[in-house]
């Protein structure tokens, strides 16, 4: 049990280092070439060889594969990148917990979601496997999702609460995790 305090101690301790924006920004380009050409070719050849082996068929209309597709992976691209910037300008940080924001971001994309950047890599990612046509991969990235988000949930949560305390408490009641909401409703308070 120690040692789990122990490593929490140095991971929060680790959180809370402020980098120079010069070593941020290489963080985010080595993470970009991961996340914007690697994961995508990996989706598109594992989903192909999934496809095959259960003799899965391809989404039929291209077109609408096409225009579906890259709408949302054009729009969930500029909404992750618009978080990115926001954590970058206003936060002092990166996406990479390593080098996580220094401050409470409650401005948008914040203030309508407290994860932008997790939903738009998702509807980025669900866009690349519309355009790959493969129901594989849309199931592919839906699992990724759901670990994804499960972390967020189990890991990331509880050290917002540790670093920023009952400001993040707060700003969790009054914003939904994922999902913003389509109407004000401020005055009712939170929602999840």
């Amino acid at each position: 049990m120690k040692r789990v305090e122990k490593m929490k101690s140095r991971l929060l301790a680790q959180s809370k280092k402020e980098y120079p924006a010069g070593q941020r920004l290489l963080a985010i380009l080595a993470a970009g070439v991961l996340f914007l050409v690697v994961f995508p070719i990996v989706l598109a050849r594992a989903s192909r060889s999934l496809d095959r082996i259960l003799q899965w068929p391809r989404i039929q209309s291209a077109r609408l594969a096409a225009i579906l597709g890259g709408m949302m992976t054009v729009g969930g691209f500029l909404f992750a990148l618009w978080s990115i910037i926001v954590q970058f300008r206003l936060g002092r940080g990166t996406p990479i917990p390593a080098m996580a924001a220094q401050t409470l971001i409650v401005q948008a994309p914040y203030a309508y979601t407290r994860n932008p950047m997790a939903l738009g890599t998702i509807v980025m990612y669900l866009g690349v496997a519309v355009l790959l046509g493969s129901f594989s991969a849309v199931l592919m990235v839906m699992g990724a999702s759901v670990l994804l988000l499960s972390y967020i949930r189990i890991v990331e949560e509880r050290e917002m609460v540790a670093r920023f305390g009952d400001a993040y408490r707060v700003y969790r009641r009054q914003t939904p995790f994922l999902l913003p909401r389509l109407m004000n409703n401020s005055a009712g308070g939170g929602g999840r």
